[in-house]
């Protein structure tokens, strides 16, 4: 299969009609018909259908979308990757993965000092959960990522980055909890919470919470916390999270409880120990490294 060929796919899966694909392409519209039925032959199966005109993915269509994306980002990082080694200076590209921490905002220094020093890098942002940023930085789909502890880095080089994350609850004001000005492991019993999916979250949360972590209330999971902010402000569940996480997102229907004991955890920025990096992300890493003294 080749990259110009998913290209194709995936400009007609875009658009919906092959006609306003070509146009886009810059080829013919009886070429591009003829390449589609030639992947859908070489692959053995349908990858649209047709609707009054307007093309459908058919389930395998979706799924081969999706990997023509990823197939084509990384094709693409590549080739900017040996036209960063050619040129030595840093005018290339930077992919960072963030999860939602205090700590996106040490990010936010660090490239605004690095963009000054160099001035035609451009950066990429992406954020995710933990998991879904792993997964990109594995397929080389991101040169760095920062992820919040407690995290198996295992297969990572890794900094410590030194802004500590503080874990507590987001409640709704009218909620018993919001008269609280801790959160200690006996008044969270009962109440109902939305918790990471993560296992290395619900450990560290039932660990807190010690012998009678039976009682606890989990009503649902989450991932990130953008769409569970209005959950919390309906009573529907508060929601164990990071400070940073909240700050600037939420208004005067929900606040932030930290936890007694305290918990606090640390993120880390991580690259992958098997993989040469591209060479502005490599400076980038460079000053990272000394700013924190790693």
């Amino acid at each position: 299969m080749e990259i110009r060929v998913l290209r194709y796919f995936w400009t007609i899966a875009e658009e919906n009609y092959v006609s306003k694909a070509a146009e886009q392409l810059h080829i013919t519209q009886p070429t591009l018909s003829h390449q589609l039925r030639e992947l859908e032959t070489e692959l053995g199966t349908e990858l649209f259908t047709r609707e009054k005109n307007r093309l459908k993915l058919t389930e395998a269509g979706l799924f081969l979308k999706s990997r023509a994306e990823e197939i084509l980002s990384l094709t693409q990082r590549t080739e900017q990757e040996f036209e960063d080694q050619k040129k030595l200076l840093f005018s290339g590209n930077i992919s960072v993965g963030c999860v939602e921490a205090d700590n996106s905002d040490t990010l936010s220094m660090m490239l605004e000092e690095f963009v000054a020093d160099y001035p035609e890098v451009t950066f990429n942002i992406y954020t995710a959960t933990g998991d879904d940023i792993t997964d990109r930085l594995d397929k080389g789909l991101i040169d760095l990522a920062i992820l919040l502890a407690p995290v198996d880095t295992a297969k990572y080089n890794k900094i410590v980055l030194p802004r500590v994350e503080r874990w507590g609850l987001l409640v709704s004001n009218t909620s018993f909890l919001a008269e609280e000005k801790v959160i200690t492991p006996d008044n969270i019993l009962g109440a109902p919470l939305i918790v990471s999916a993560r296992p290395a979250v619900q450990a560290m949360l039932t660990s807190w919470v010690g012998e009678k972590s039976d009682q606890l209330n989990v009503v649902g999971n989450m991932n990130l916390l953008f769409n569970t902010i209005p959950l919390v402000e309906r009573q529907v569940g508060s929601a164990l999270t990071i400070e940073g996480a909240t700050t600037g997102r939420i208004g005067d229907e929900n606040k932030f409880i930290p936890f007694e004991p305290a918990v606090t955890t640390n993120c880390v920025m991580v690259w992958r120990k098997d993989r040469v990096i591209a060479p502005a992300a490599n400076e980038f890493l460079k000053q990272s490294k000394h700013a924190f003294k790693a």
